[in-house]
């Protein structure tokens, strides 16, 4: 990356204090600051910094009044936070889709579809009839099996298997090792105690600007889809059982699963290692805490905590009562003596 401070302030619709002719090749937090990197300047707390930093410029807010000399350029903004994470997703366009063209070796059927700038790293796999759309990057030893639609945009990074029939929306990011298409947990038992696969004949859908963490898994469902919705993100290390349906804008943390079959709603936030048991719904808002798991459908907006999950306010107080059981069963013990005593005395 390499930006003139003037280009970088039209970018972010700032105002520029200093030498825009400055260029800048990367970001950096404010204590770390080089010659070449921008950051940013948010918290109060951090402000004796940006009197000693290296950094060329700093990001701050438009009412920002320095104590002191200032060495480094400054673009005035009304949010440095927002404005920082828009300049790194800039910084991260360039760097993701910077890739075109087609590594050897690679294999692409002669049946698939690919659109125009896509990247195709090596040793990576495009099935039969697989449809990948205009300026998809695919990495190095990523698997994308027959039948898979890709839309615009997307990321694809090493090591990622898309199975077959699934189909993938435009602006979505794949991290390495990530597994979307594998069949779902399905095997029926039999009389003499064994078990019999029943096979997984549907697919997964994930609609656009969804992000998928490195080795989290989304089985395909038994019969029709399971059913990523748009902006969902998940975390890594994530098991998304069959016949699924996440709902948009749901953010679900490291190492937490959903059973088979539920349905997790709009602006979810399920924390981590927390799991959702299966047939259940999980209503528009809810909020899952760490390490909870929820065995039954949950209510708008509210926040559960504990395993199994109550209602954050009546979770707290079973809480305050769990740490006072030591207190409380010696408390028991005396008076069960105490009535022992009694009893004793008046025979």
């Amino acid at each position: 990356m390499q930006f003139s401070l003037n280009q970088v302030a039209q970018i972010l619709g700032g105002n520029l204090e200093g030498d825009g002719n400055i260029k800048i090749t990367s970001l950096s937090n404010i204590e770390e600051g080089k010659p070449g990197t921008i950051s940013f300047l948010s918290n109060p707390k951090y402000e004796p910094h940006i009197y000693s930093t290296k950094a060329s410029a700093v990001i701050v807010k438009n009412d920002f009044t320095p104590k002191q000399t200032l060495s480094t350029t400054l673009i005035r903004v009304e949010d440095p936070y927002l404005s920082f994470t828009a300049l790194l997703e800039e910084y991260h366009k360039l760097f993701s889709f910077s890739k075109k063209g087609i590594e050897t070796p690679s294999f692409q059927s002669a049946s698939s579809i690919l659109g125009e700038n896509v990247y195709l790293g090596a040793f990576s796999y495009v099935g039969n009839n697989a449809k990948i759309g205009d300026n998809v990057k695919i990495y190095p030893h990523a698997y994308i099996g027959d039948d898979v639609k890709i839309g615009d945009n997307t990321i694809v990074y090493a090591g990622v298997r898309i199975n077959h029939k699934v189909r993938i929306g435009k602006y979505c990011v794949f991290q390495s090792g990530a597994v979307i298409g594998s069949d779902g947990f399905g095997f029926a038992p039999q009389p003499d105690g064994t078990y019999k696969t029943i096979p997984q004949v549907g697919n997964v859908v994930i609609e656009d600007h969804v992000d998928v963490g490195a080795n989290t898994v989304v089985d395909r469902a038994t019969f029709e889809s399971t059913v990523i919705k748009s902006g969902v993100k998940l975390d890594n290390l994530i098991q998304i059982a069959h016949n699924v349906e996440i709902g948009e804008n749901t953010v679900i943390a490291a190492q937490a699963g959903v059973s088979g079959s539920s349905k997790v709603g709009k602006n979810v936030v399920i924390a981590g290692q927390a799991g959702i048991v299966g047939h259940l719904k999980v209503a528009d808002k809810t909020i899952v805490a760490a390490q909870s798991g929820i065995p039954k459908n949950t209510q708008e907006g509210k926040a559960y905590l504990g395993s199994p999950a109550l209602e954050i306010s009546e979770a707290r107080r079973a809480i305050v009562v769990y740490k006072r059981l030591p207190e409380l069963m010696k408390r028991i013990q005396e008076l069960e003596q105490k009535i022992l005593n009694l009893t004793a005395t008046t025979n």
